[in-house]
């Protein structure tokens, strides 16, 4: 008995013993590692990284951009049932435990216990302490972590409501292939938002948090069937199915695939603009996952307009110089494979509307092909009349009198679909680029940097340097309409021989159809392109004057050639900043700046960047410096102390209240030569290179072709109706684009495709005669004015203080040598 007695008391004193360990363990704990916790209270003010995603002006998705595909949700708009199937799968009860489950806690222990502590073992996490793990802890695998996860649960619950903790868990949870949270998992592999998902894909969903990566229904379909199953089975057995729904659910196929962010609008050239611009403003990473919305000009019609132009005009210049063969060709005898001709197609990528495509059979009249889709279509000879073999650059064979003088089965070759009906094309060898933007605010509408982002990230818009050629003249008249020219000024289109310093060489300028007119009006000379007149012209006023009077129009100084080569567009600029500068043509003489967005907001809606467009404002009082200040005067005599009423005024002046006053865009020409500019521009489009746009039907379009040397580059630049646009043709490498390839063939085409969309609904814009100037009737020969009631009279306007002479009686002309014009 006494020994008994013993025993207890050596057990009771073991137990207190080990009390008393626990407790001062506890306590050390809590000393040592509870003020270790990070802050809860950073919760409610976490900041989920979403990506940057890019909109159009009418809120057409353009990119998402960022590591992370991530779109938060209120947990109240989450389906009930989606909630269930998570706390099924991870946490049934969530709702009823502080924080720790010590059901799953002593569970994981006695595994962990019996593993001897070799490997993971499954269970004992909760909701809340997987929430600790993802917004404090790492993924470190130890009774260390383990502990610190389980305080730092308990912390939570006691400062967060248990929906807070969910739908932080809903929102932060990776579940595989870049998607965070379970919006964006309905998104990756169902392509559909929470409440078009069906029970078996809501059950999917909740299987990912256990293994993402492997186990996930695109790259580990059994295993993710399996998990979904087991998912589907608890719901059913936790009483958040029926029988019903729980057969149909379990029976539903795997139907998960990779969706990509559904992009409403292409304009990848914007998008990147975007994120180089945003990366300046905030940095990478924050730009990255900050979850900022940029709403940019663009307007969706528009740039869809001009992604088409584009395509349409590469292809009718590439069509012009003939068939330059398949891609590749393949062996014959595998196009027996319907498996093999499948995989081929796939590992050759569309590149723009151009898709790969298998000859399978041809004929002298038709030939059978398989497209990347799979699906099989025909064509005729008659669709091939333009597929004449391409021999060298302005030449081309025979045109084909059969199908299988074109295609041979085995070739890979390129289809677009035109209507209803696919057409053999090309990748054209050239490339282009298009940009409109509204003249009075520099907005951009449209942005196209070539074919295809994809194929070449290249921006030809913003990066390519070209020479504009006599798309560049517009700004030399104006320069010379300044130095006392006129429209009816004559200059001498004669050849010149020049020393240009630019060029290291002596230059001879001539006019593209090697032909010389005399002496000519600069209208006529504008209308109609003279090269001579545009080279004096730079000459008389002066090199050094002209580069400072164009280097106004938002060109670099240095960028602007120092010899007569100037005159005829020799400068390498990019189409953005000429399309720019031709804005001060039409909005009445004021420099624009490209916009492309209008303002940038965060995960909240709140604005966090817009810029400050400089405004037009026609009334404005012109900008004078503040005068330097005065030195202070000398002391005078003493006497009687003064107050001085102006020093005081300026010590108390007040802070500034109300709006900022908006940027005033700069004047760099008056109204007068800018309409005059206008005017001859207009004729341009009436009467001269730019006809074509007449097929538009508008009365307010004017503007200017471009063709440079050799014929490399190809451009038209012009407006209508308030927006200003240009396309640039030509070659990456600045090879030749062949004869007869000039602006008003190659550039023009595309330019009246897209601006019949682009004036779509936009009124007439014609300015009106601003003061200051004058019509007269002028004699078209000599540039006179002419008197009352003389034969062949034609109407000019001039700057109200430099009228042209008036004629002598009985005279037609003046009696000087017509050709001594400098």
């Amino acid at each position: 008995m006494l020994r008994i007695k013993r025993l207890a008391k050596f057990s009771i004193y073991l137990i207190s013993l080990g009390l008393l360990g626990a407790g001062a363990g506890l306590i050390a704990v809590w000393l040592i590692v509870v003020p270790t916790l990070p802050e809860v209270e950073t919760l409610r003010d976490v900041q989920l990284q979403v990506p940057l995603r890019v909109f159009s002006e009418d809120q057409r998705l353009i990119a998402e951009i960022g590591e992370q595909r991530r779109t938060p949700v209120a947990l109240a708009d989450v389906p009930e049932l989606q909630r269930l199937a998570f706390l099924a799968a991870e946490d049934d009860r969530f709702y009823r435990h502080p924080g720790i489950d010590w059901r799953g806690t002593l569970r994981g222990a006695w595994l962990y216990g019996r593993s001897l502590g070799q490997g993971r073992v499954p269970g004992g996490s909760t909701i809340t302490q997987q929430v600790a793990r993802r917004f404090f802890l790492s993924t470190e695998y130890s009774v260390t972590r383990k502990l610190r996860e389980m305080l730092l649960a308990l912390k939570i619950e006691r400062e967060l409501s248990k929906d807070e903790i969910f739908e932080l868990y809903l929102n932060k949870e990776f579940l595989g292939h870049r998607a965070y949270g379970i919006v964006a998992a309905a998104h990756v592999y169902y392509g559909s938002d929470l409440d078009s998902l069906t029970i078996a894909q809501m059950a999917q969903l909740a299987a990912l948090p256990k293994a993402p990566s492997r186990d996930n229904p695109v790259s580990g379909p059994r295993q993710a069937m399996i998990r979904r199953n087991w998912v589907i089975e608890r719901m059913h057995r936790l009483g958040y199915i029926s029988d019903q729904d729980r057969a149909s659910a379990l029976a539903e196929p795997n139907t998960a695939r990779l969706h990509a962010p559904v992009v409403e609008l292409s304009a990848p050239w914007i998008a990147e603009m975007v994120r180089q611009e945003l990366v300046d403003l905030f940095g990478a990473q924050q730009a990255y996952s900050g979850g900022y919305q940029v709403h940019t000009t663009l307007q969706s019609a528009l740039q869809r307009a001009g992604d088409q132009a584009v395509r349409n005009g590469l292809q009718a210049y590439d069509r012009r110089h003939g068939w330059r063969g398949p891609e590749q060709r393949l062996d014959p005898e595998s196009l027996s494979d319907p498996g093999a001709r499948e995989s081929r197609l796939r590992e050759v990528r569309p590149v723009a509307d151009l898709v790969p495509a298998l000859v399978l059979e041809s004929d002298e009249t038709l030939a059978r092909l398989q497209l990347r889709s799979g699906a099989e279509v025909t064509i005729e000879l008659d669709s091939l009349s333009w597929a004449r073999p391409f021999l060298e650059l302005n030449a081309l064979g025979a045109r084909p009198s059969a199908v299988s003088d074109v295609l041979e089965p085995g070739d890979l070759v390129r289809m677009r679909l035109v209507g209803d009906n696919w057409r053999l094309a090309q990748i054209p060898r050239a490339e282009a680029a298009l940009v409109a933007m509204e003249a009075d605010t520099g907005a951009i509408r449209a942005l196209v940097g070539g074919l295809d982002f994809s194929r070449n990230q290249f921006n030809r818009v913003t990066q390519s340097r070209r020479q504009p050629g006599s798309a560049f003249k517009p700004f030399i008249y104006a320069a010379a309409l300044d130095r006392g020219y006129t429209p009816a000024s004559l200059v001498n289109d004669a050849p010149v021989v020049l020393d240009d310093p630019s060029l290291e060489r002596a230059w001879r300028p001539t006019n593209f159809g090697r032909r010389f007119y005399g002496p000519t009006r600069l209208r006529e000379a504008m209308v109609h392109s003279r090269n001579l007149v545009s080279v004096r012209l730079l000459m008389d006023i002066g090199l050094d004057y002209a580069r400072d009077y164009i280097s106004d129009f938002g060109f670099a100084r240095a960028d602007l050639p120092a010899g007569p080569s100037m005159a005829l567009g020799s400068a390498s600029l990019t189409p953005l900043s000429v399309t720019a500068a031709y804005g001060a043509f039409t909005n009445g003489g004021h420099a624009i700046e490209p916009q492309f967005i209008h303002r940038v907001t965060d995960g909240f809606g709140r604005t966090v960047h817009e810029p400050d467009w400089p405004r037009i404002c026609p009334d404005c009082p012109e900008f004078r410096p503040e005068p330097p200040p005065q030195a202070a005067p000398e002391p005078g005599p003493t006497g009687p102390r003064r107050l001085d009423l102006a020093a005081a005024t300026n010590a108390a002046e007040p802070e500034p209240v109300g709006p900022s006053i908006p940027s005033i865009a700069p004047r760099v020409l008056s109204p007068q030569t800018s309409w005059l500019i206008h005017s001859m521009l207009a004729d341009v489009v009436s009467q001269g290179t730019g006809r074509r746009a007449l097929t538009l039907g508008r009365s307010d379009l004017a503007g200017k072709t471009g063709t440079t040397n050799d014929l490399r580059d190809t451009w038209f630049v012009g407006f209508g109706g308030g927006m200003v646009a240009t396309v640039w043709l030509g070659m990456d490498d600045n090879e030749s684009l062949g004869s007869q390839e000039q602006g008003g063939r190659t550039a023009l085409p595309l330019w009246v495709e897209f601006m019949e969309t682009a004036l779509a609904g936009r009124p007439e814009r014609l300015p009106g005669e601003p003061v200051g100037l004058a019509r007269a009737m002028i004699n078209p020969d000599t540039g006179l004015r002419a008197r009352p009631g003389a034969p062949g009279a034609v109407a000019e306007w001039f700057h109200s203080d430099n009228l042209p002479a008036l004629e002598a009686v009985g005279e037609n002309g003046d009696r000087s040598d017509p050709y001594d014009i400098f």
